[in-house]
């Protein structure tokens, strides 16, 4: 690391003080060794342990799809909800997954607006998970239905019965938000890949695989026009991101916010389920990135200590917050003075789901604070069994917030238990396995790390570094392309 000592340099006739940053990228790689490392993971063979979690993942999988298919020929009675709790599973594992897919924009768009530099080394796998965790969320809806073939009615489309969706309903307005948020997630995704489909495209043998880069990089040449564009289209999409990371789960906590029921009515919940969509979202985020440091050790150099100390402070952050507004959920039911309210709450705490509970606020709010300590944020062991912890803890909580307040309503003759059946833990567990069969198939082909912004953040990517010169004479030039990339880096500070 760099010790923050002031150099001053002249070009030009123009006096400049450079200011060196701590490395965010280990061993002062040249561009050519980031290239070489990235594209080198999709282009040689997987390791024995990426075959083994893929095997796992795909039986788990099609066992997930022959439940649906069998839930679709027998109806949603095959899950332990009843009339009472009409909501129970399906609806905790939607939640769930549009949580898990905050992260992505948050680091993507977010932190890009912000100028933070660090997230080019996982913008690539959020914004993946982002878009693979979306699909799984958008499965529970479809699949409650319990008549997937009407799904149509969703849509407000013309009819000769003149009938029209609810669009007063949240459950309606999550339609809007969810398809909105997978397409802009799907676009800004794709826009960052391009230069680095162009690069594969470059190093790819002739063939169907040369073939299908070619056509989805777009005829990239990395031209100064070709930049221009490119740089603007990715700022119109982060700052067209940037109010989902905000609007999504806001409008997801509206599903129980506008109703009556005890223990949802309550203003908390949009900023509540934010904060905690960006803690589970993070938590994922760390479980994959631990994960494939594991599988490809060569990338150790581009994710590091830094990384994973700046993920772990932010879901520290994040779960004391969630952890405020747990508190604060209590505090208003008692200050309310509403009878039903105070006791939903406790008995979310004492009554037959505190299981539930109690595991919520050990995942969620204890088991974080671990990383107060330093070397407990940097160790990657830890970090990846706090992480699961934090994905084990939100789900409870969104279990906990759905079943304790519908199984205990007004009207105590209609209080009923819920007893999850085998399909619901298979509905749930199969839907981990679609998402990792993605998530691995998505490491086997594509570039897992964005190289070209990598390569921005390079020391020697900014003409005032002392090793700029170095690179640039000393060890020959690269292509035009890269050039660019240190161009551009630094006129829009590294990004």
């Amino acid at each position: 690391m760099e010790t923050a000592t002031l150099k001053q340099e002249h070009h030009n006739g123009h006096h400049h003080v450079y200011v060196p940053e701590p490395e965010l990228i280990n061993g002062k790689p040249t561009f050519n060794t980031i290239t070489e490392v990235i594209c080198g993971v999709p282009e040689g063979k997987m390791p024995r342990l990426w075959w083994i979690l893929f095997g796992i993942s795909f039986a788990f999988m099609a066992m997930y799809l022959a439940v649906i298919g069998y839930l679709i020929w027998k109806g949603i009675g095959i899950w332990g909800n009843n009339t009472t709790v009409g909501w129970a599973w399906d609806i905790t594992n939607f939640v769930w997954w549009v949580g898990i897919g905050h992260a992505g924009t948050l680091i993507s768009a977010v932190l890009f607006l912000f100028r933070q530099k660090w997230r080019t080394s996982i913008n690539r796998f959020s914004e993946a998970m982002t878009i693979f965790a979306v699909i799984c969320a958008g499965m529970f809806p479809l699949i409650h239905m319990g008549r997937i073939w009407h799904a149509y009615w969703f849509l407000p489309l013309p009819n000769s019965m003149q009938m029209w969706v609810n669009f007063r309903s949240p459950l309606m307005w999550d339609v809007f938000a969810i398809s909105t948020y997978l397409s802009v997630s799907i676009m800004f995704w794709y826009v960052g890949l391009i230069p680095d489909l162009a690069t594969m495209r470059d190093r790819a043998k002739p063939g169907i695989r040369k073939t299908l880069l070619g056509l989805f990089s777009l005829g990239w040449r990395g031209g100064n026009r070709q930049w221009r564009h490119y740089e603007r289209a990715y700022t119109i999409l982060a700052g067209l991101s940037t109010p989902l990371v905000l609007s999504v789960h806001t409008i997801v906590s509206f599903d129980f916010a506008t109703s009556i029921i005890p223990g949802w009515h309550t203003t908390i919940f949009p900023p509540y389920f934010v904060a905690g969509a960006i803690f589970s979202g993070f938590a994922m985020v760390m479980t994959l990135v631990i994960i494939t440091y594991w599988m490809f050790p060569q990338v150790k150099q581009i994710i590091n200590e830094r990384h994973i100390d700046n993920m772990n402070k932010i879901i520290m952050v994040t779960g004391m917050m969630v952890g405020y507004a747990y508190g604060c959920e209590f505090f208003i039911a008692w200050y309310s003075g509403n009878p039903y309210e105070a006791s939903i709450f406790m008995k979310r705490a004492t009554g037959p789901y505190w299981w539930a509970y109690w595991s919520m606020i050990t995942c969620n709010v204890i088991i974080p604070q671990v990383f107060w300590i330093k070397s407990m944020r940097t160790n990657l062991t830890v970090s990846f069994i706090v992480s699961i912890f934090v994905n084990i803890g939100m789900w409870f909580e969104r279990f906990v917030i759905t079943v304790t307040s519908l199984s205990q309503d007004y009207l105590p003759s209609s209080w009923k238990y819920f007893n999850p059946t085998i399909y619901d833990v298979a509905c749930f567990v199969g839907s981990i396995g679609l998402f990792m069969t993605l998530f691995l198939l998505f490491l086997r082909y594509m570039p897992m790390v964005a190289m070209s912004e990598v390569k921005g953040v390079l020391p020697h990517a900014n003409p005032h570094h002392p090793d700029h010169a170095l690179n640039k004479h000393g060890r020959g030039h690269e292509t035009h392309q890269v050039e660019k990339v240190a161009e551009l880096a630094t006129k829009n500070g590294g990004h």
